[in-house]
């Protein structure tokens, strides 16, 4: 169940700059990071040559593709939130994303949100849903800094 459950569009522009709560954590483990390389086919050497990275890397060992942490935000994101009472909710995109820190492989990581606009969805002057902008933070365990920050775009429809 999620931290923050909102009945309907209209509760959830009163939440305007409210910091929605935060997700459970999660172990980024080597199998991920080797998933996604197959995925995406970035092999790049810091990510899944466990040995030479542990010899070479800056980090003292393998770390996670920075777009895999952007993609567990969609994991953590309805651990967090959750709009009953519509159609449907659809991803939109993203604004601005930014890794301030690498994560090490075996990191535990979560996400906090922060719902930070709302605008009015019309069609025909009726406004038929609402488009968001929340701030997906996700933070390392043990870090001192964020490992990724991204303005998530997400509609709800009536």
């Amino acid at each position: 169940m999620a931290v923050t459950t909102f009945e309907g569009i209209d509760s959830v522009r009163t939440a305007v700059g409210t910091h929605l709560g935060f997700s459970h954590w999660t172990t980024v483990t080597q199998e991920q990071v080797n998933t996604f390389a197959e995925a995406t086919g970035d092999f790049q050497w810091i990510h899944v040559d466990v040995d030479r990275a542990n010899a070479e890397s800056p980090f003292g060992g393998p770390i996670a593709h920075g777009y895999l942490t952007v993609s567990l935000t969609n994991l953590f994101l309805p651990q967090v939130v959750e709009v009953r009472g519509i159609s449907a909710g659809l991803n939109r995109g993203t604004g601005k994303i930014r890794f301030p820190a690498p994560v090490p492989v075996g990191s535990r990581l979560r996400g906090g949100v922060e719902l930070v606009a709302v605008d009015d969805v019309e069609r025909d002057g009726v406004i038929t849903g609402i488009d968001t902008t929340m701030i997906i933070t996700v933070e390392r365990e043990g870090g001192d800094k964020p490992v990724c920050v991204v303005e998530s775009l997400s509609r709800y429809l009536a």
